[in-house]
């Protein structure tokens, strides 16, 4: 591989990042309705759309086949299956996704720190609790986080 196609080294501020991440001292917040919506690079149409179609679709079948008694059990058996089941499974993912596009390149997380989309939070030795949003510099939250665990 040559210099030209090589890919871009790590800046120090994600390797920090990833650094407290693994160590669990910081904790990273992830706005999961805004990152759950088309033009997110993590949205995925097929995972929110087609369970709840299938759904609607066995309520309407249910309902013109047999009786409206039956369309309103399947409509509430599939509301419920969507609630304890699915909807869970897609909040993790979009949180797991949206993890590893931040962390892929700096870019990609100022990006979406610019948006208010992430957030950080930390328990410091001493017992007290940082937050950082937007608003803040997420470098110097880190720098400082990581100062405050010097001693460990």
């Amino acid at each position: 591989m040559t210099a030209e196609h090589a890919a871009p080294a790590p800046s120090a501020d994600l390797e920090r990042l990833r650094r407290l991440l693994d160590a669990e001292r910081v904790k990273i917040g992830v706005h999961i309705r805004k990152m759950n919506s088309p033009g997110s690079p993590v949205y995925r149409q097929g995972e929110n759309v087609w369970p709840a179609a299938a759904i609607l679709a066995g309520s309407f079948g249910a309902t013109a086949l047999v009786h409206f008694y039956l369309g309103a059990a399947v409509l509430a058996v599939g509301a419920w299956w969507w609630l304890a089941r699915v909807h869970p499974r897609i909040v993790d993912g979009v949180f797991e996704r949206t993890v590893a596009y931040v962390l892929a390149s700096e870019r990609n997380f100022d990006l979406l720190w610019a948006k208010g989309v992430l957030s950080f939070y930390a328990r410091l030795p001493d017992g007290r609790e940082l937050a950082a949003t937007r608003r803040d510099d997420w470098r110097a939250f880190l720098r400082r986080v990581e100062a405050e665990f010097e001693g460990d």
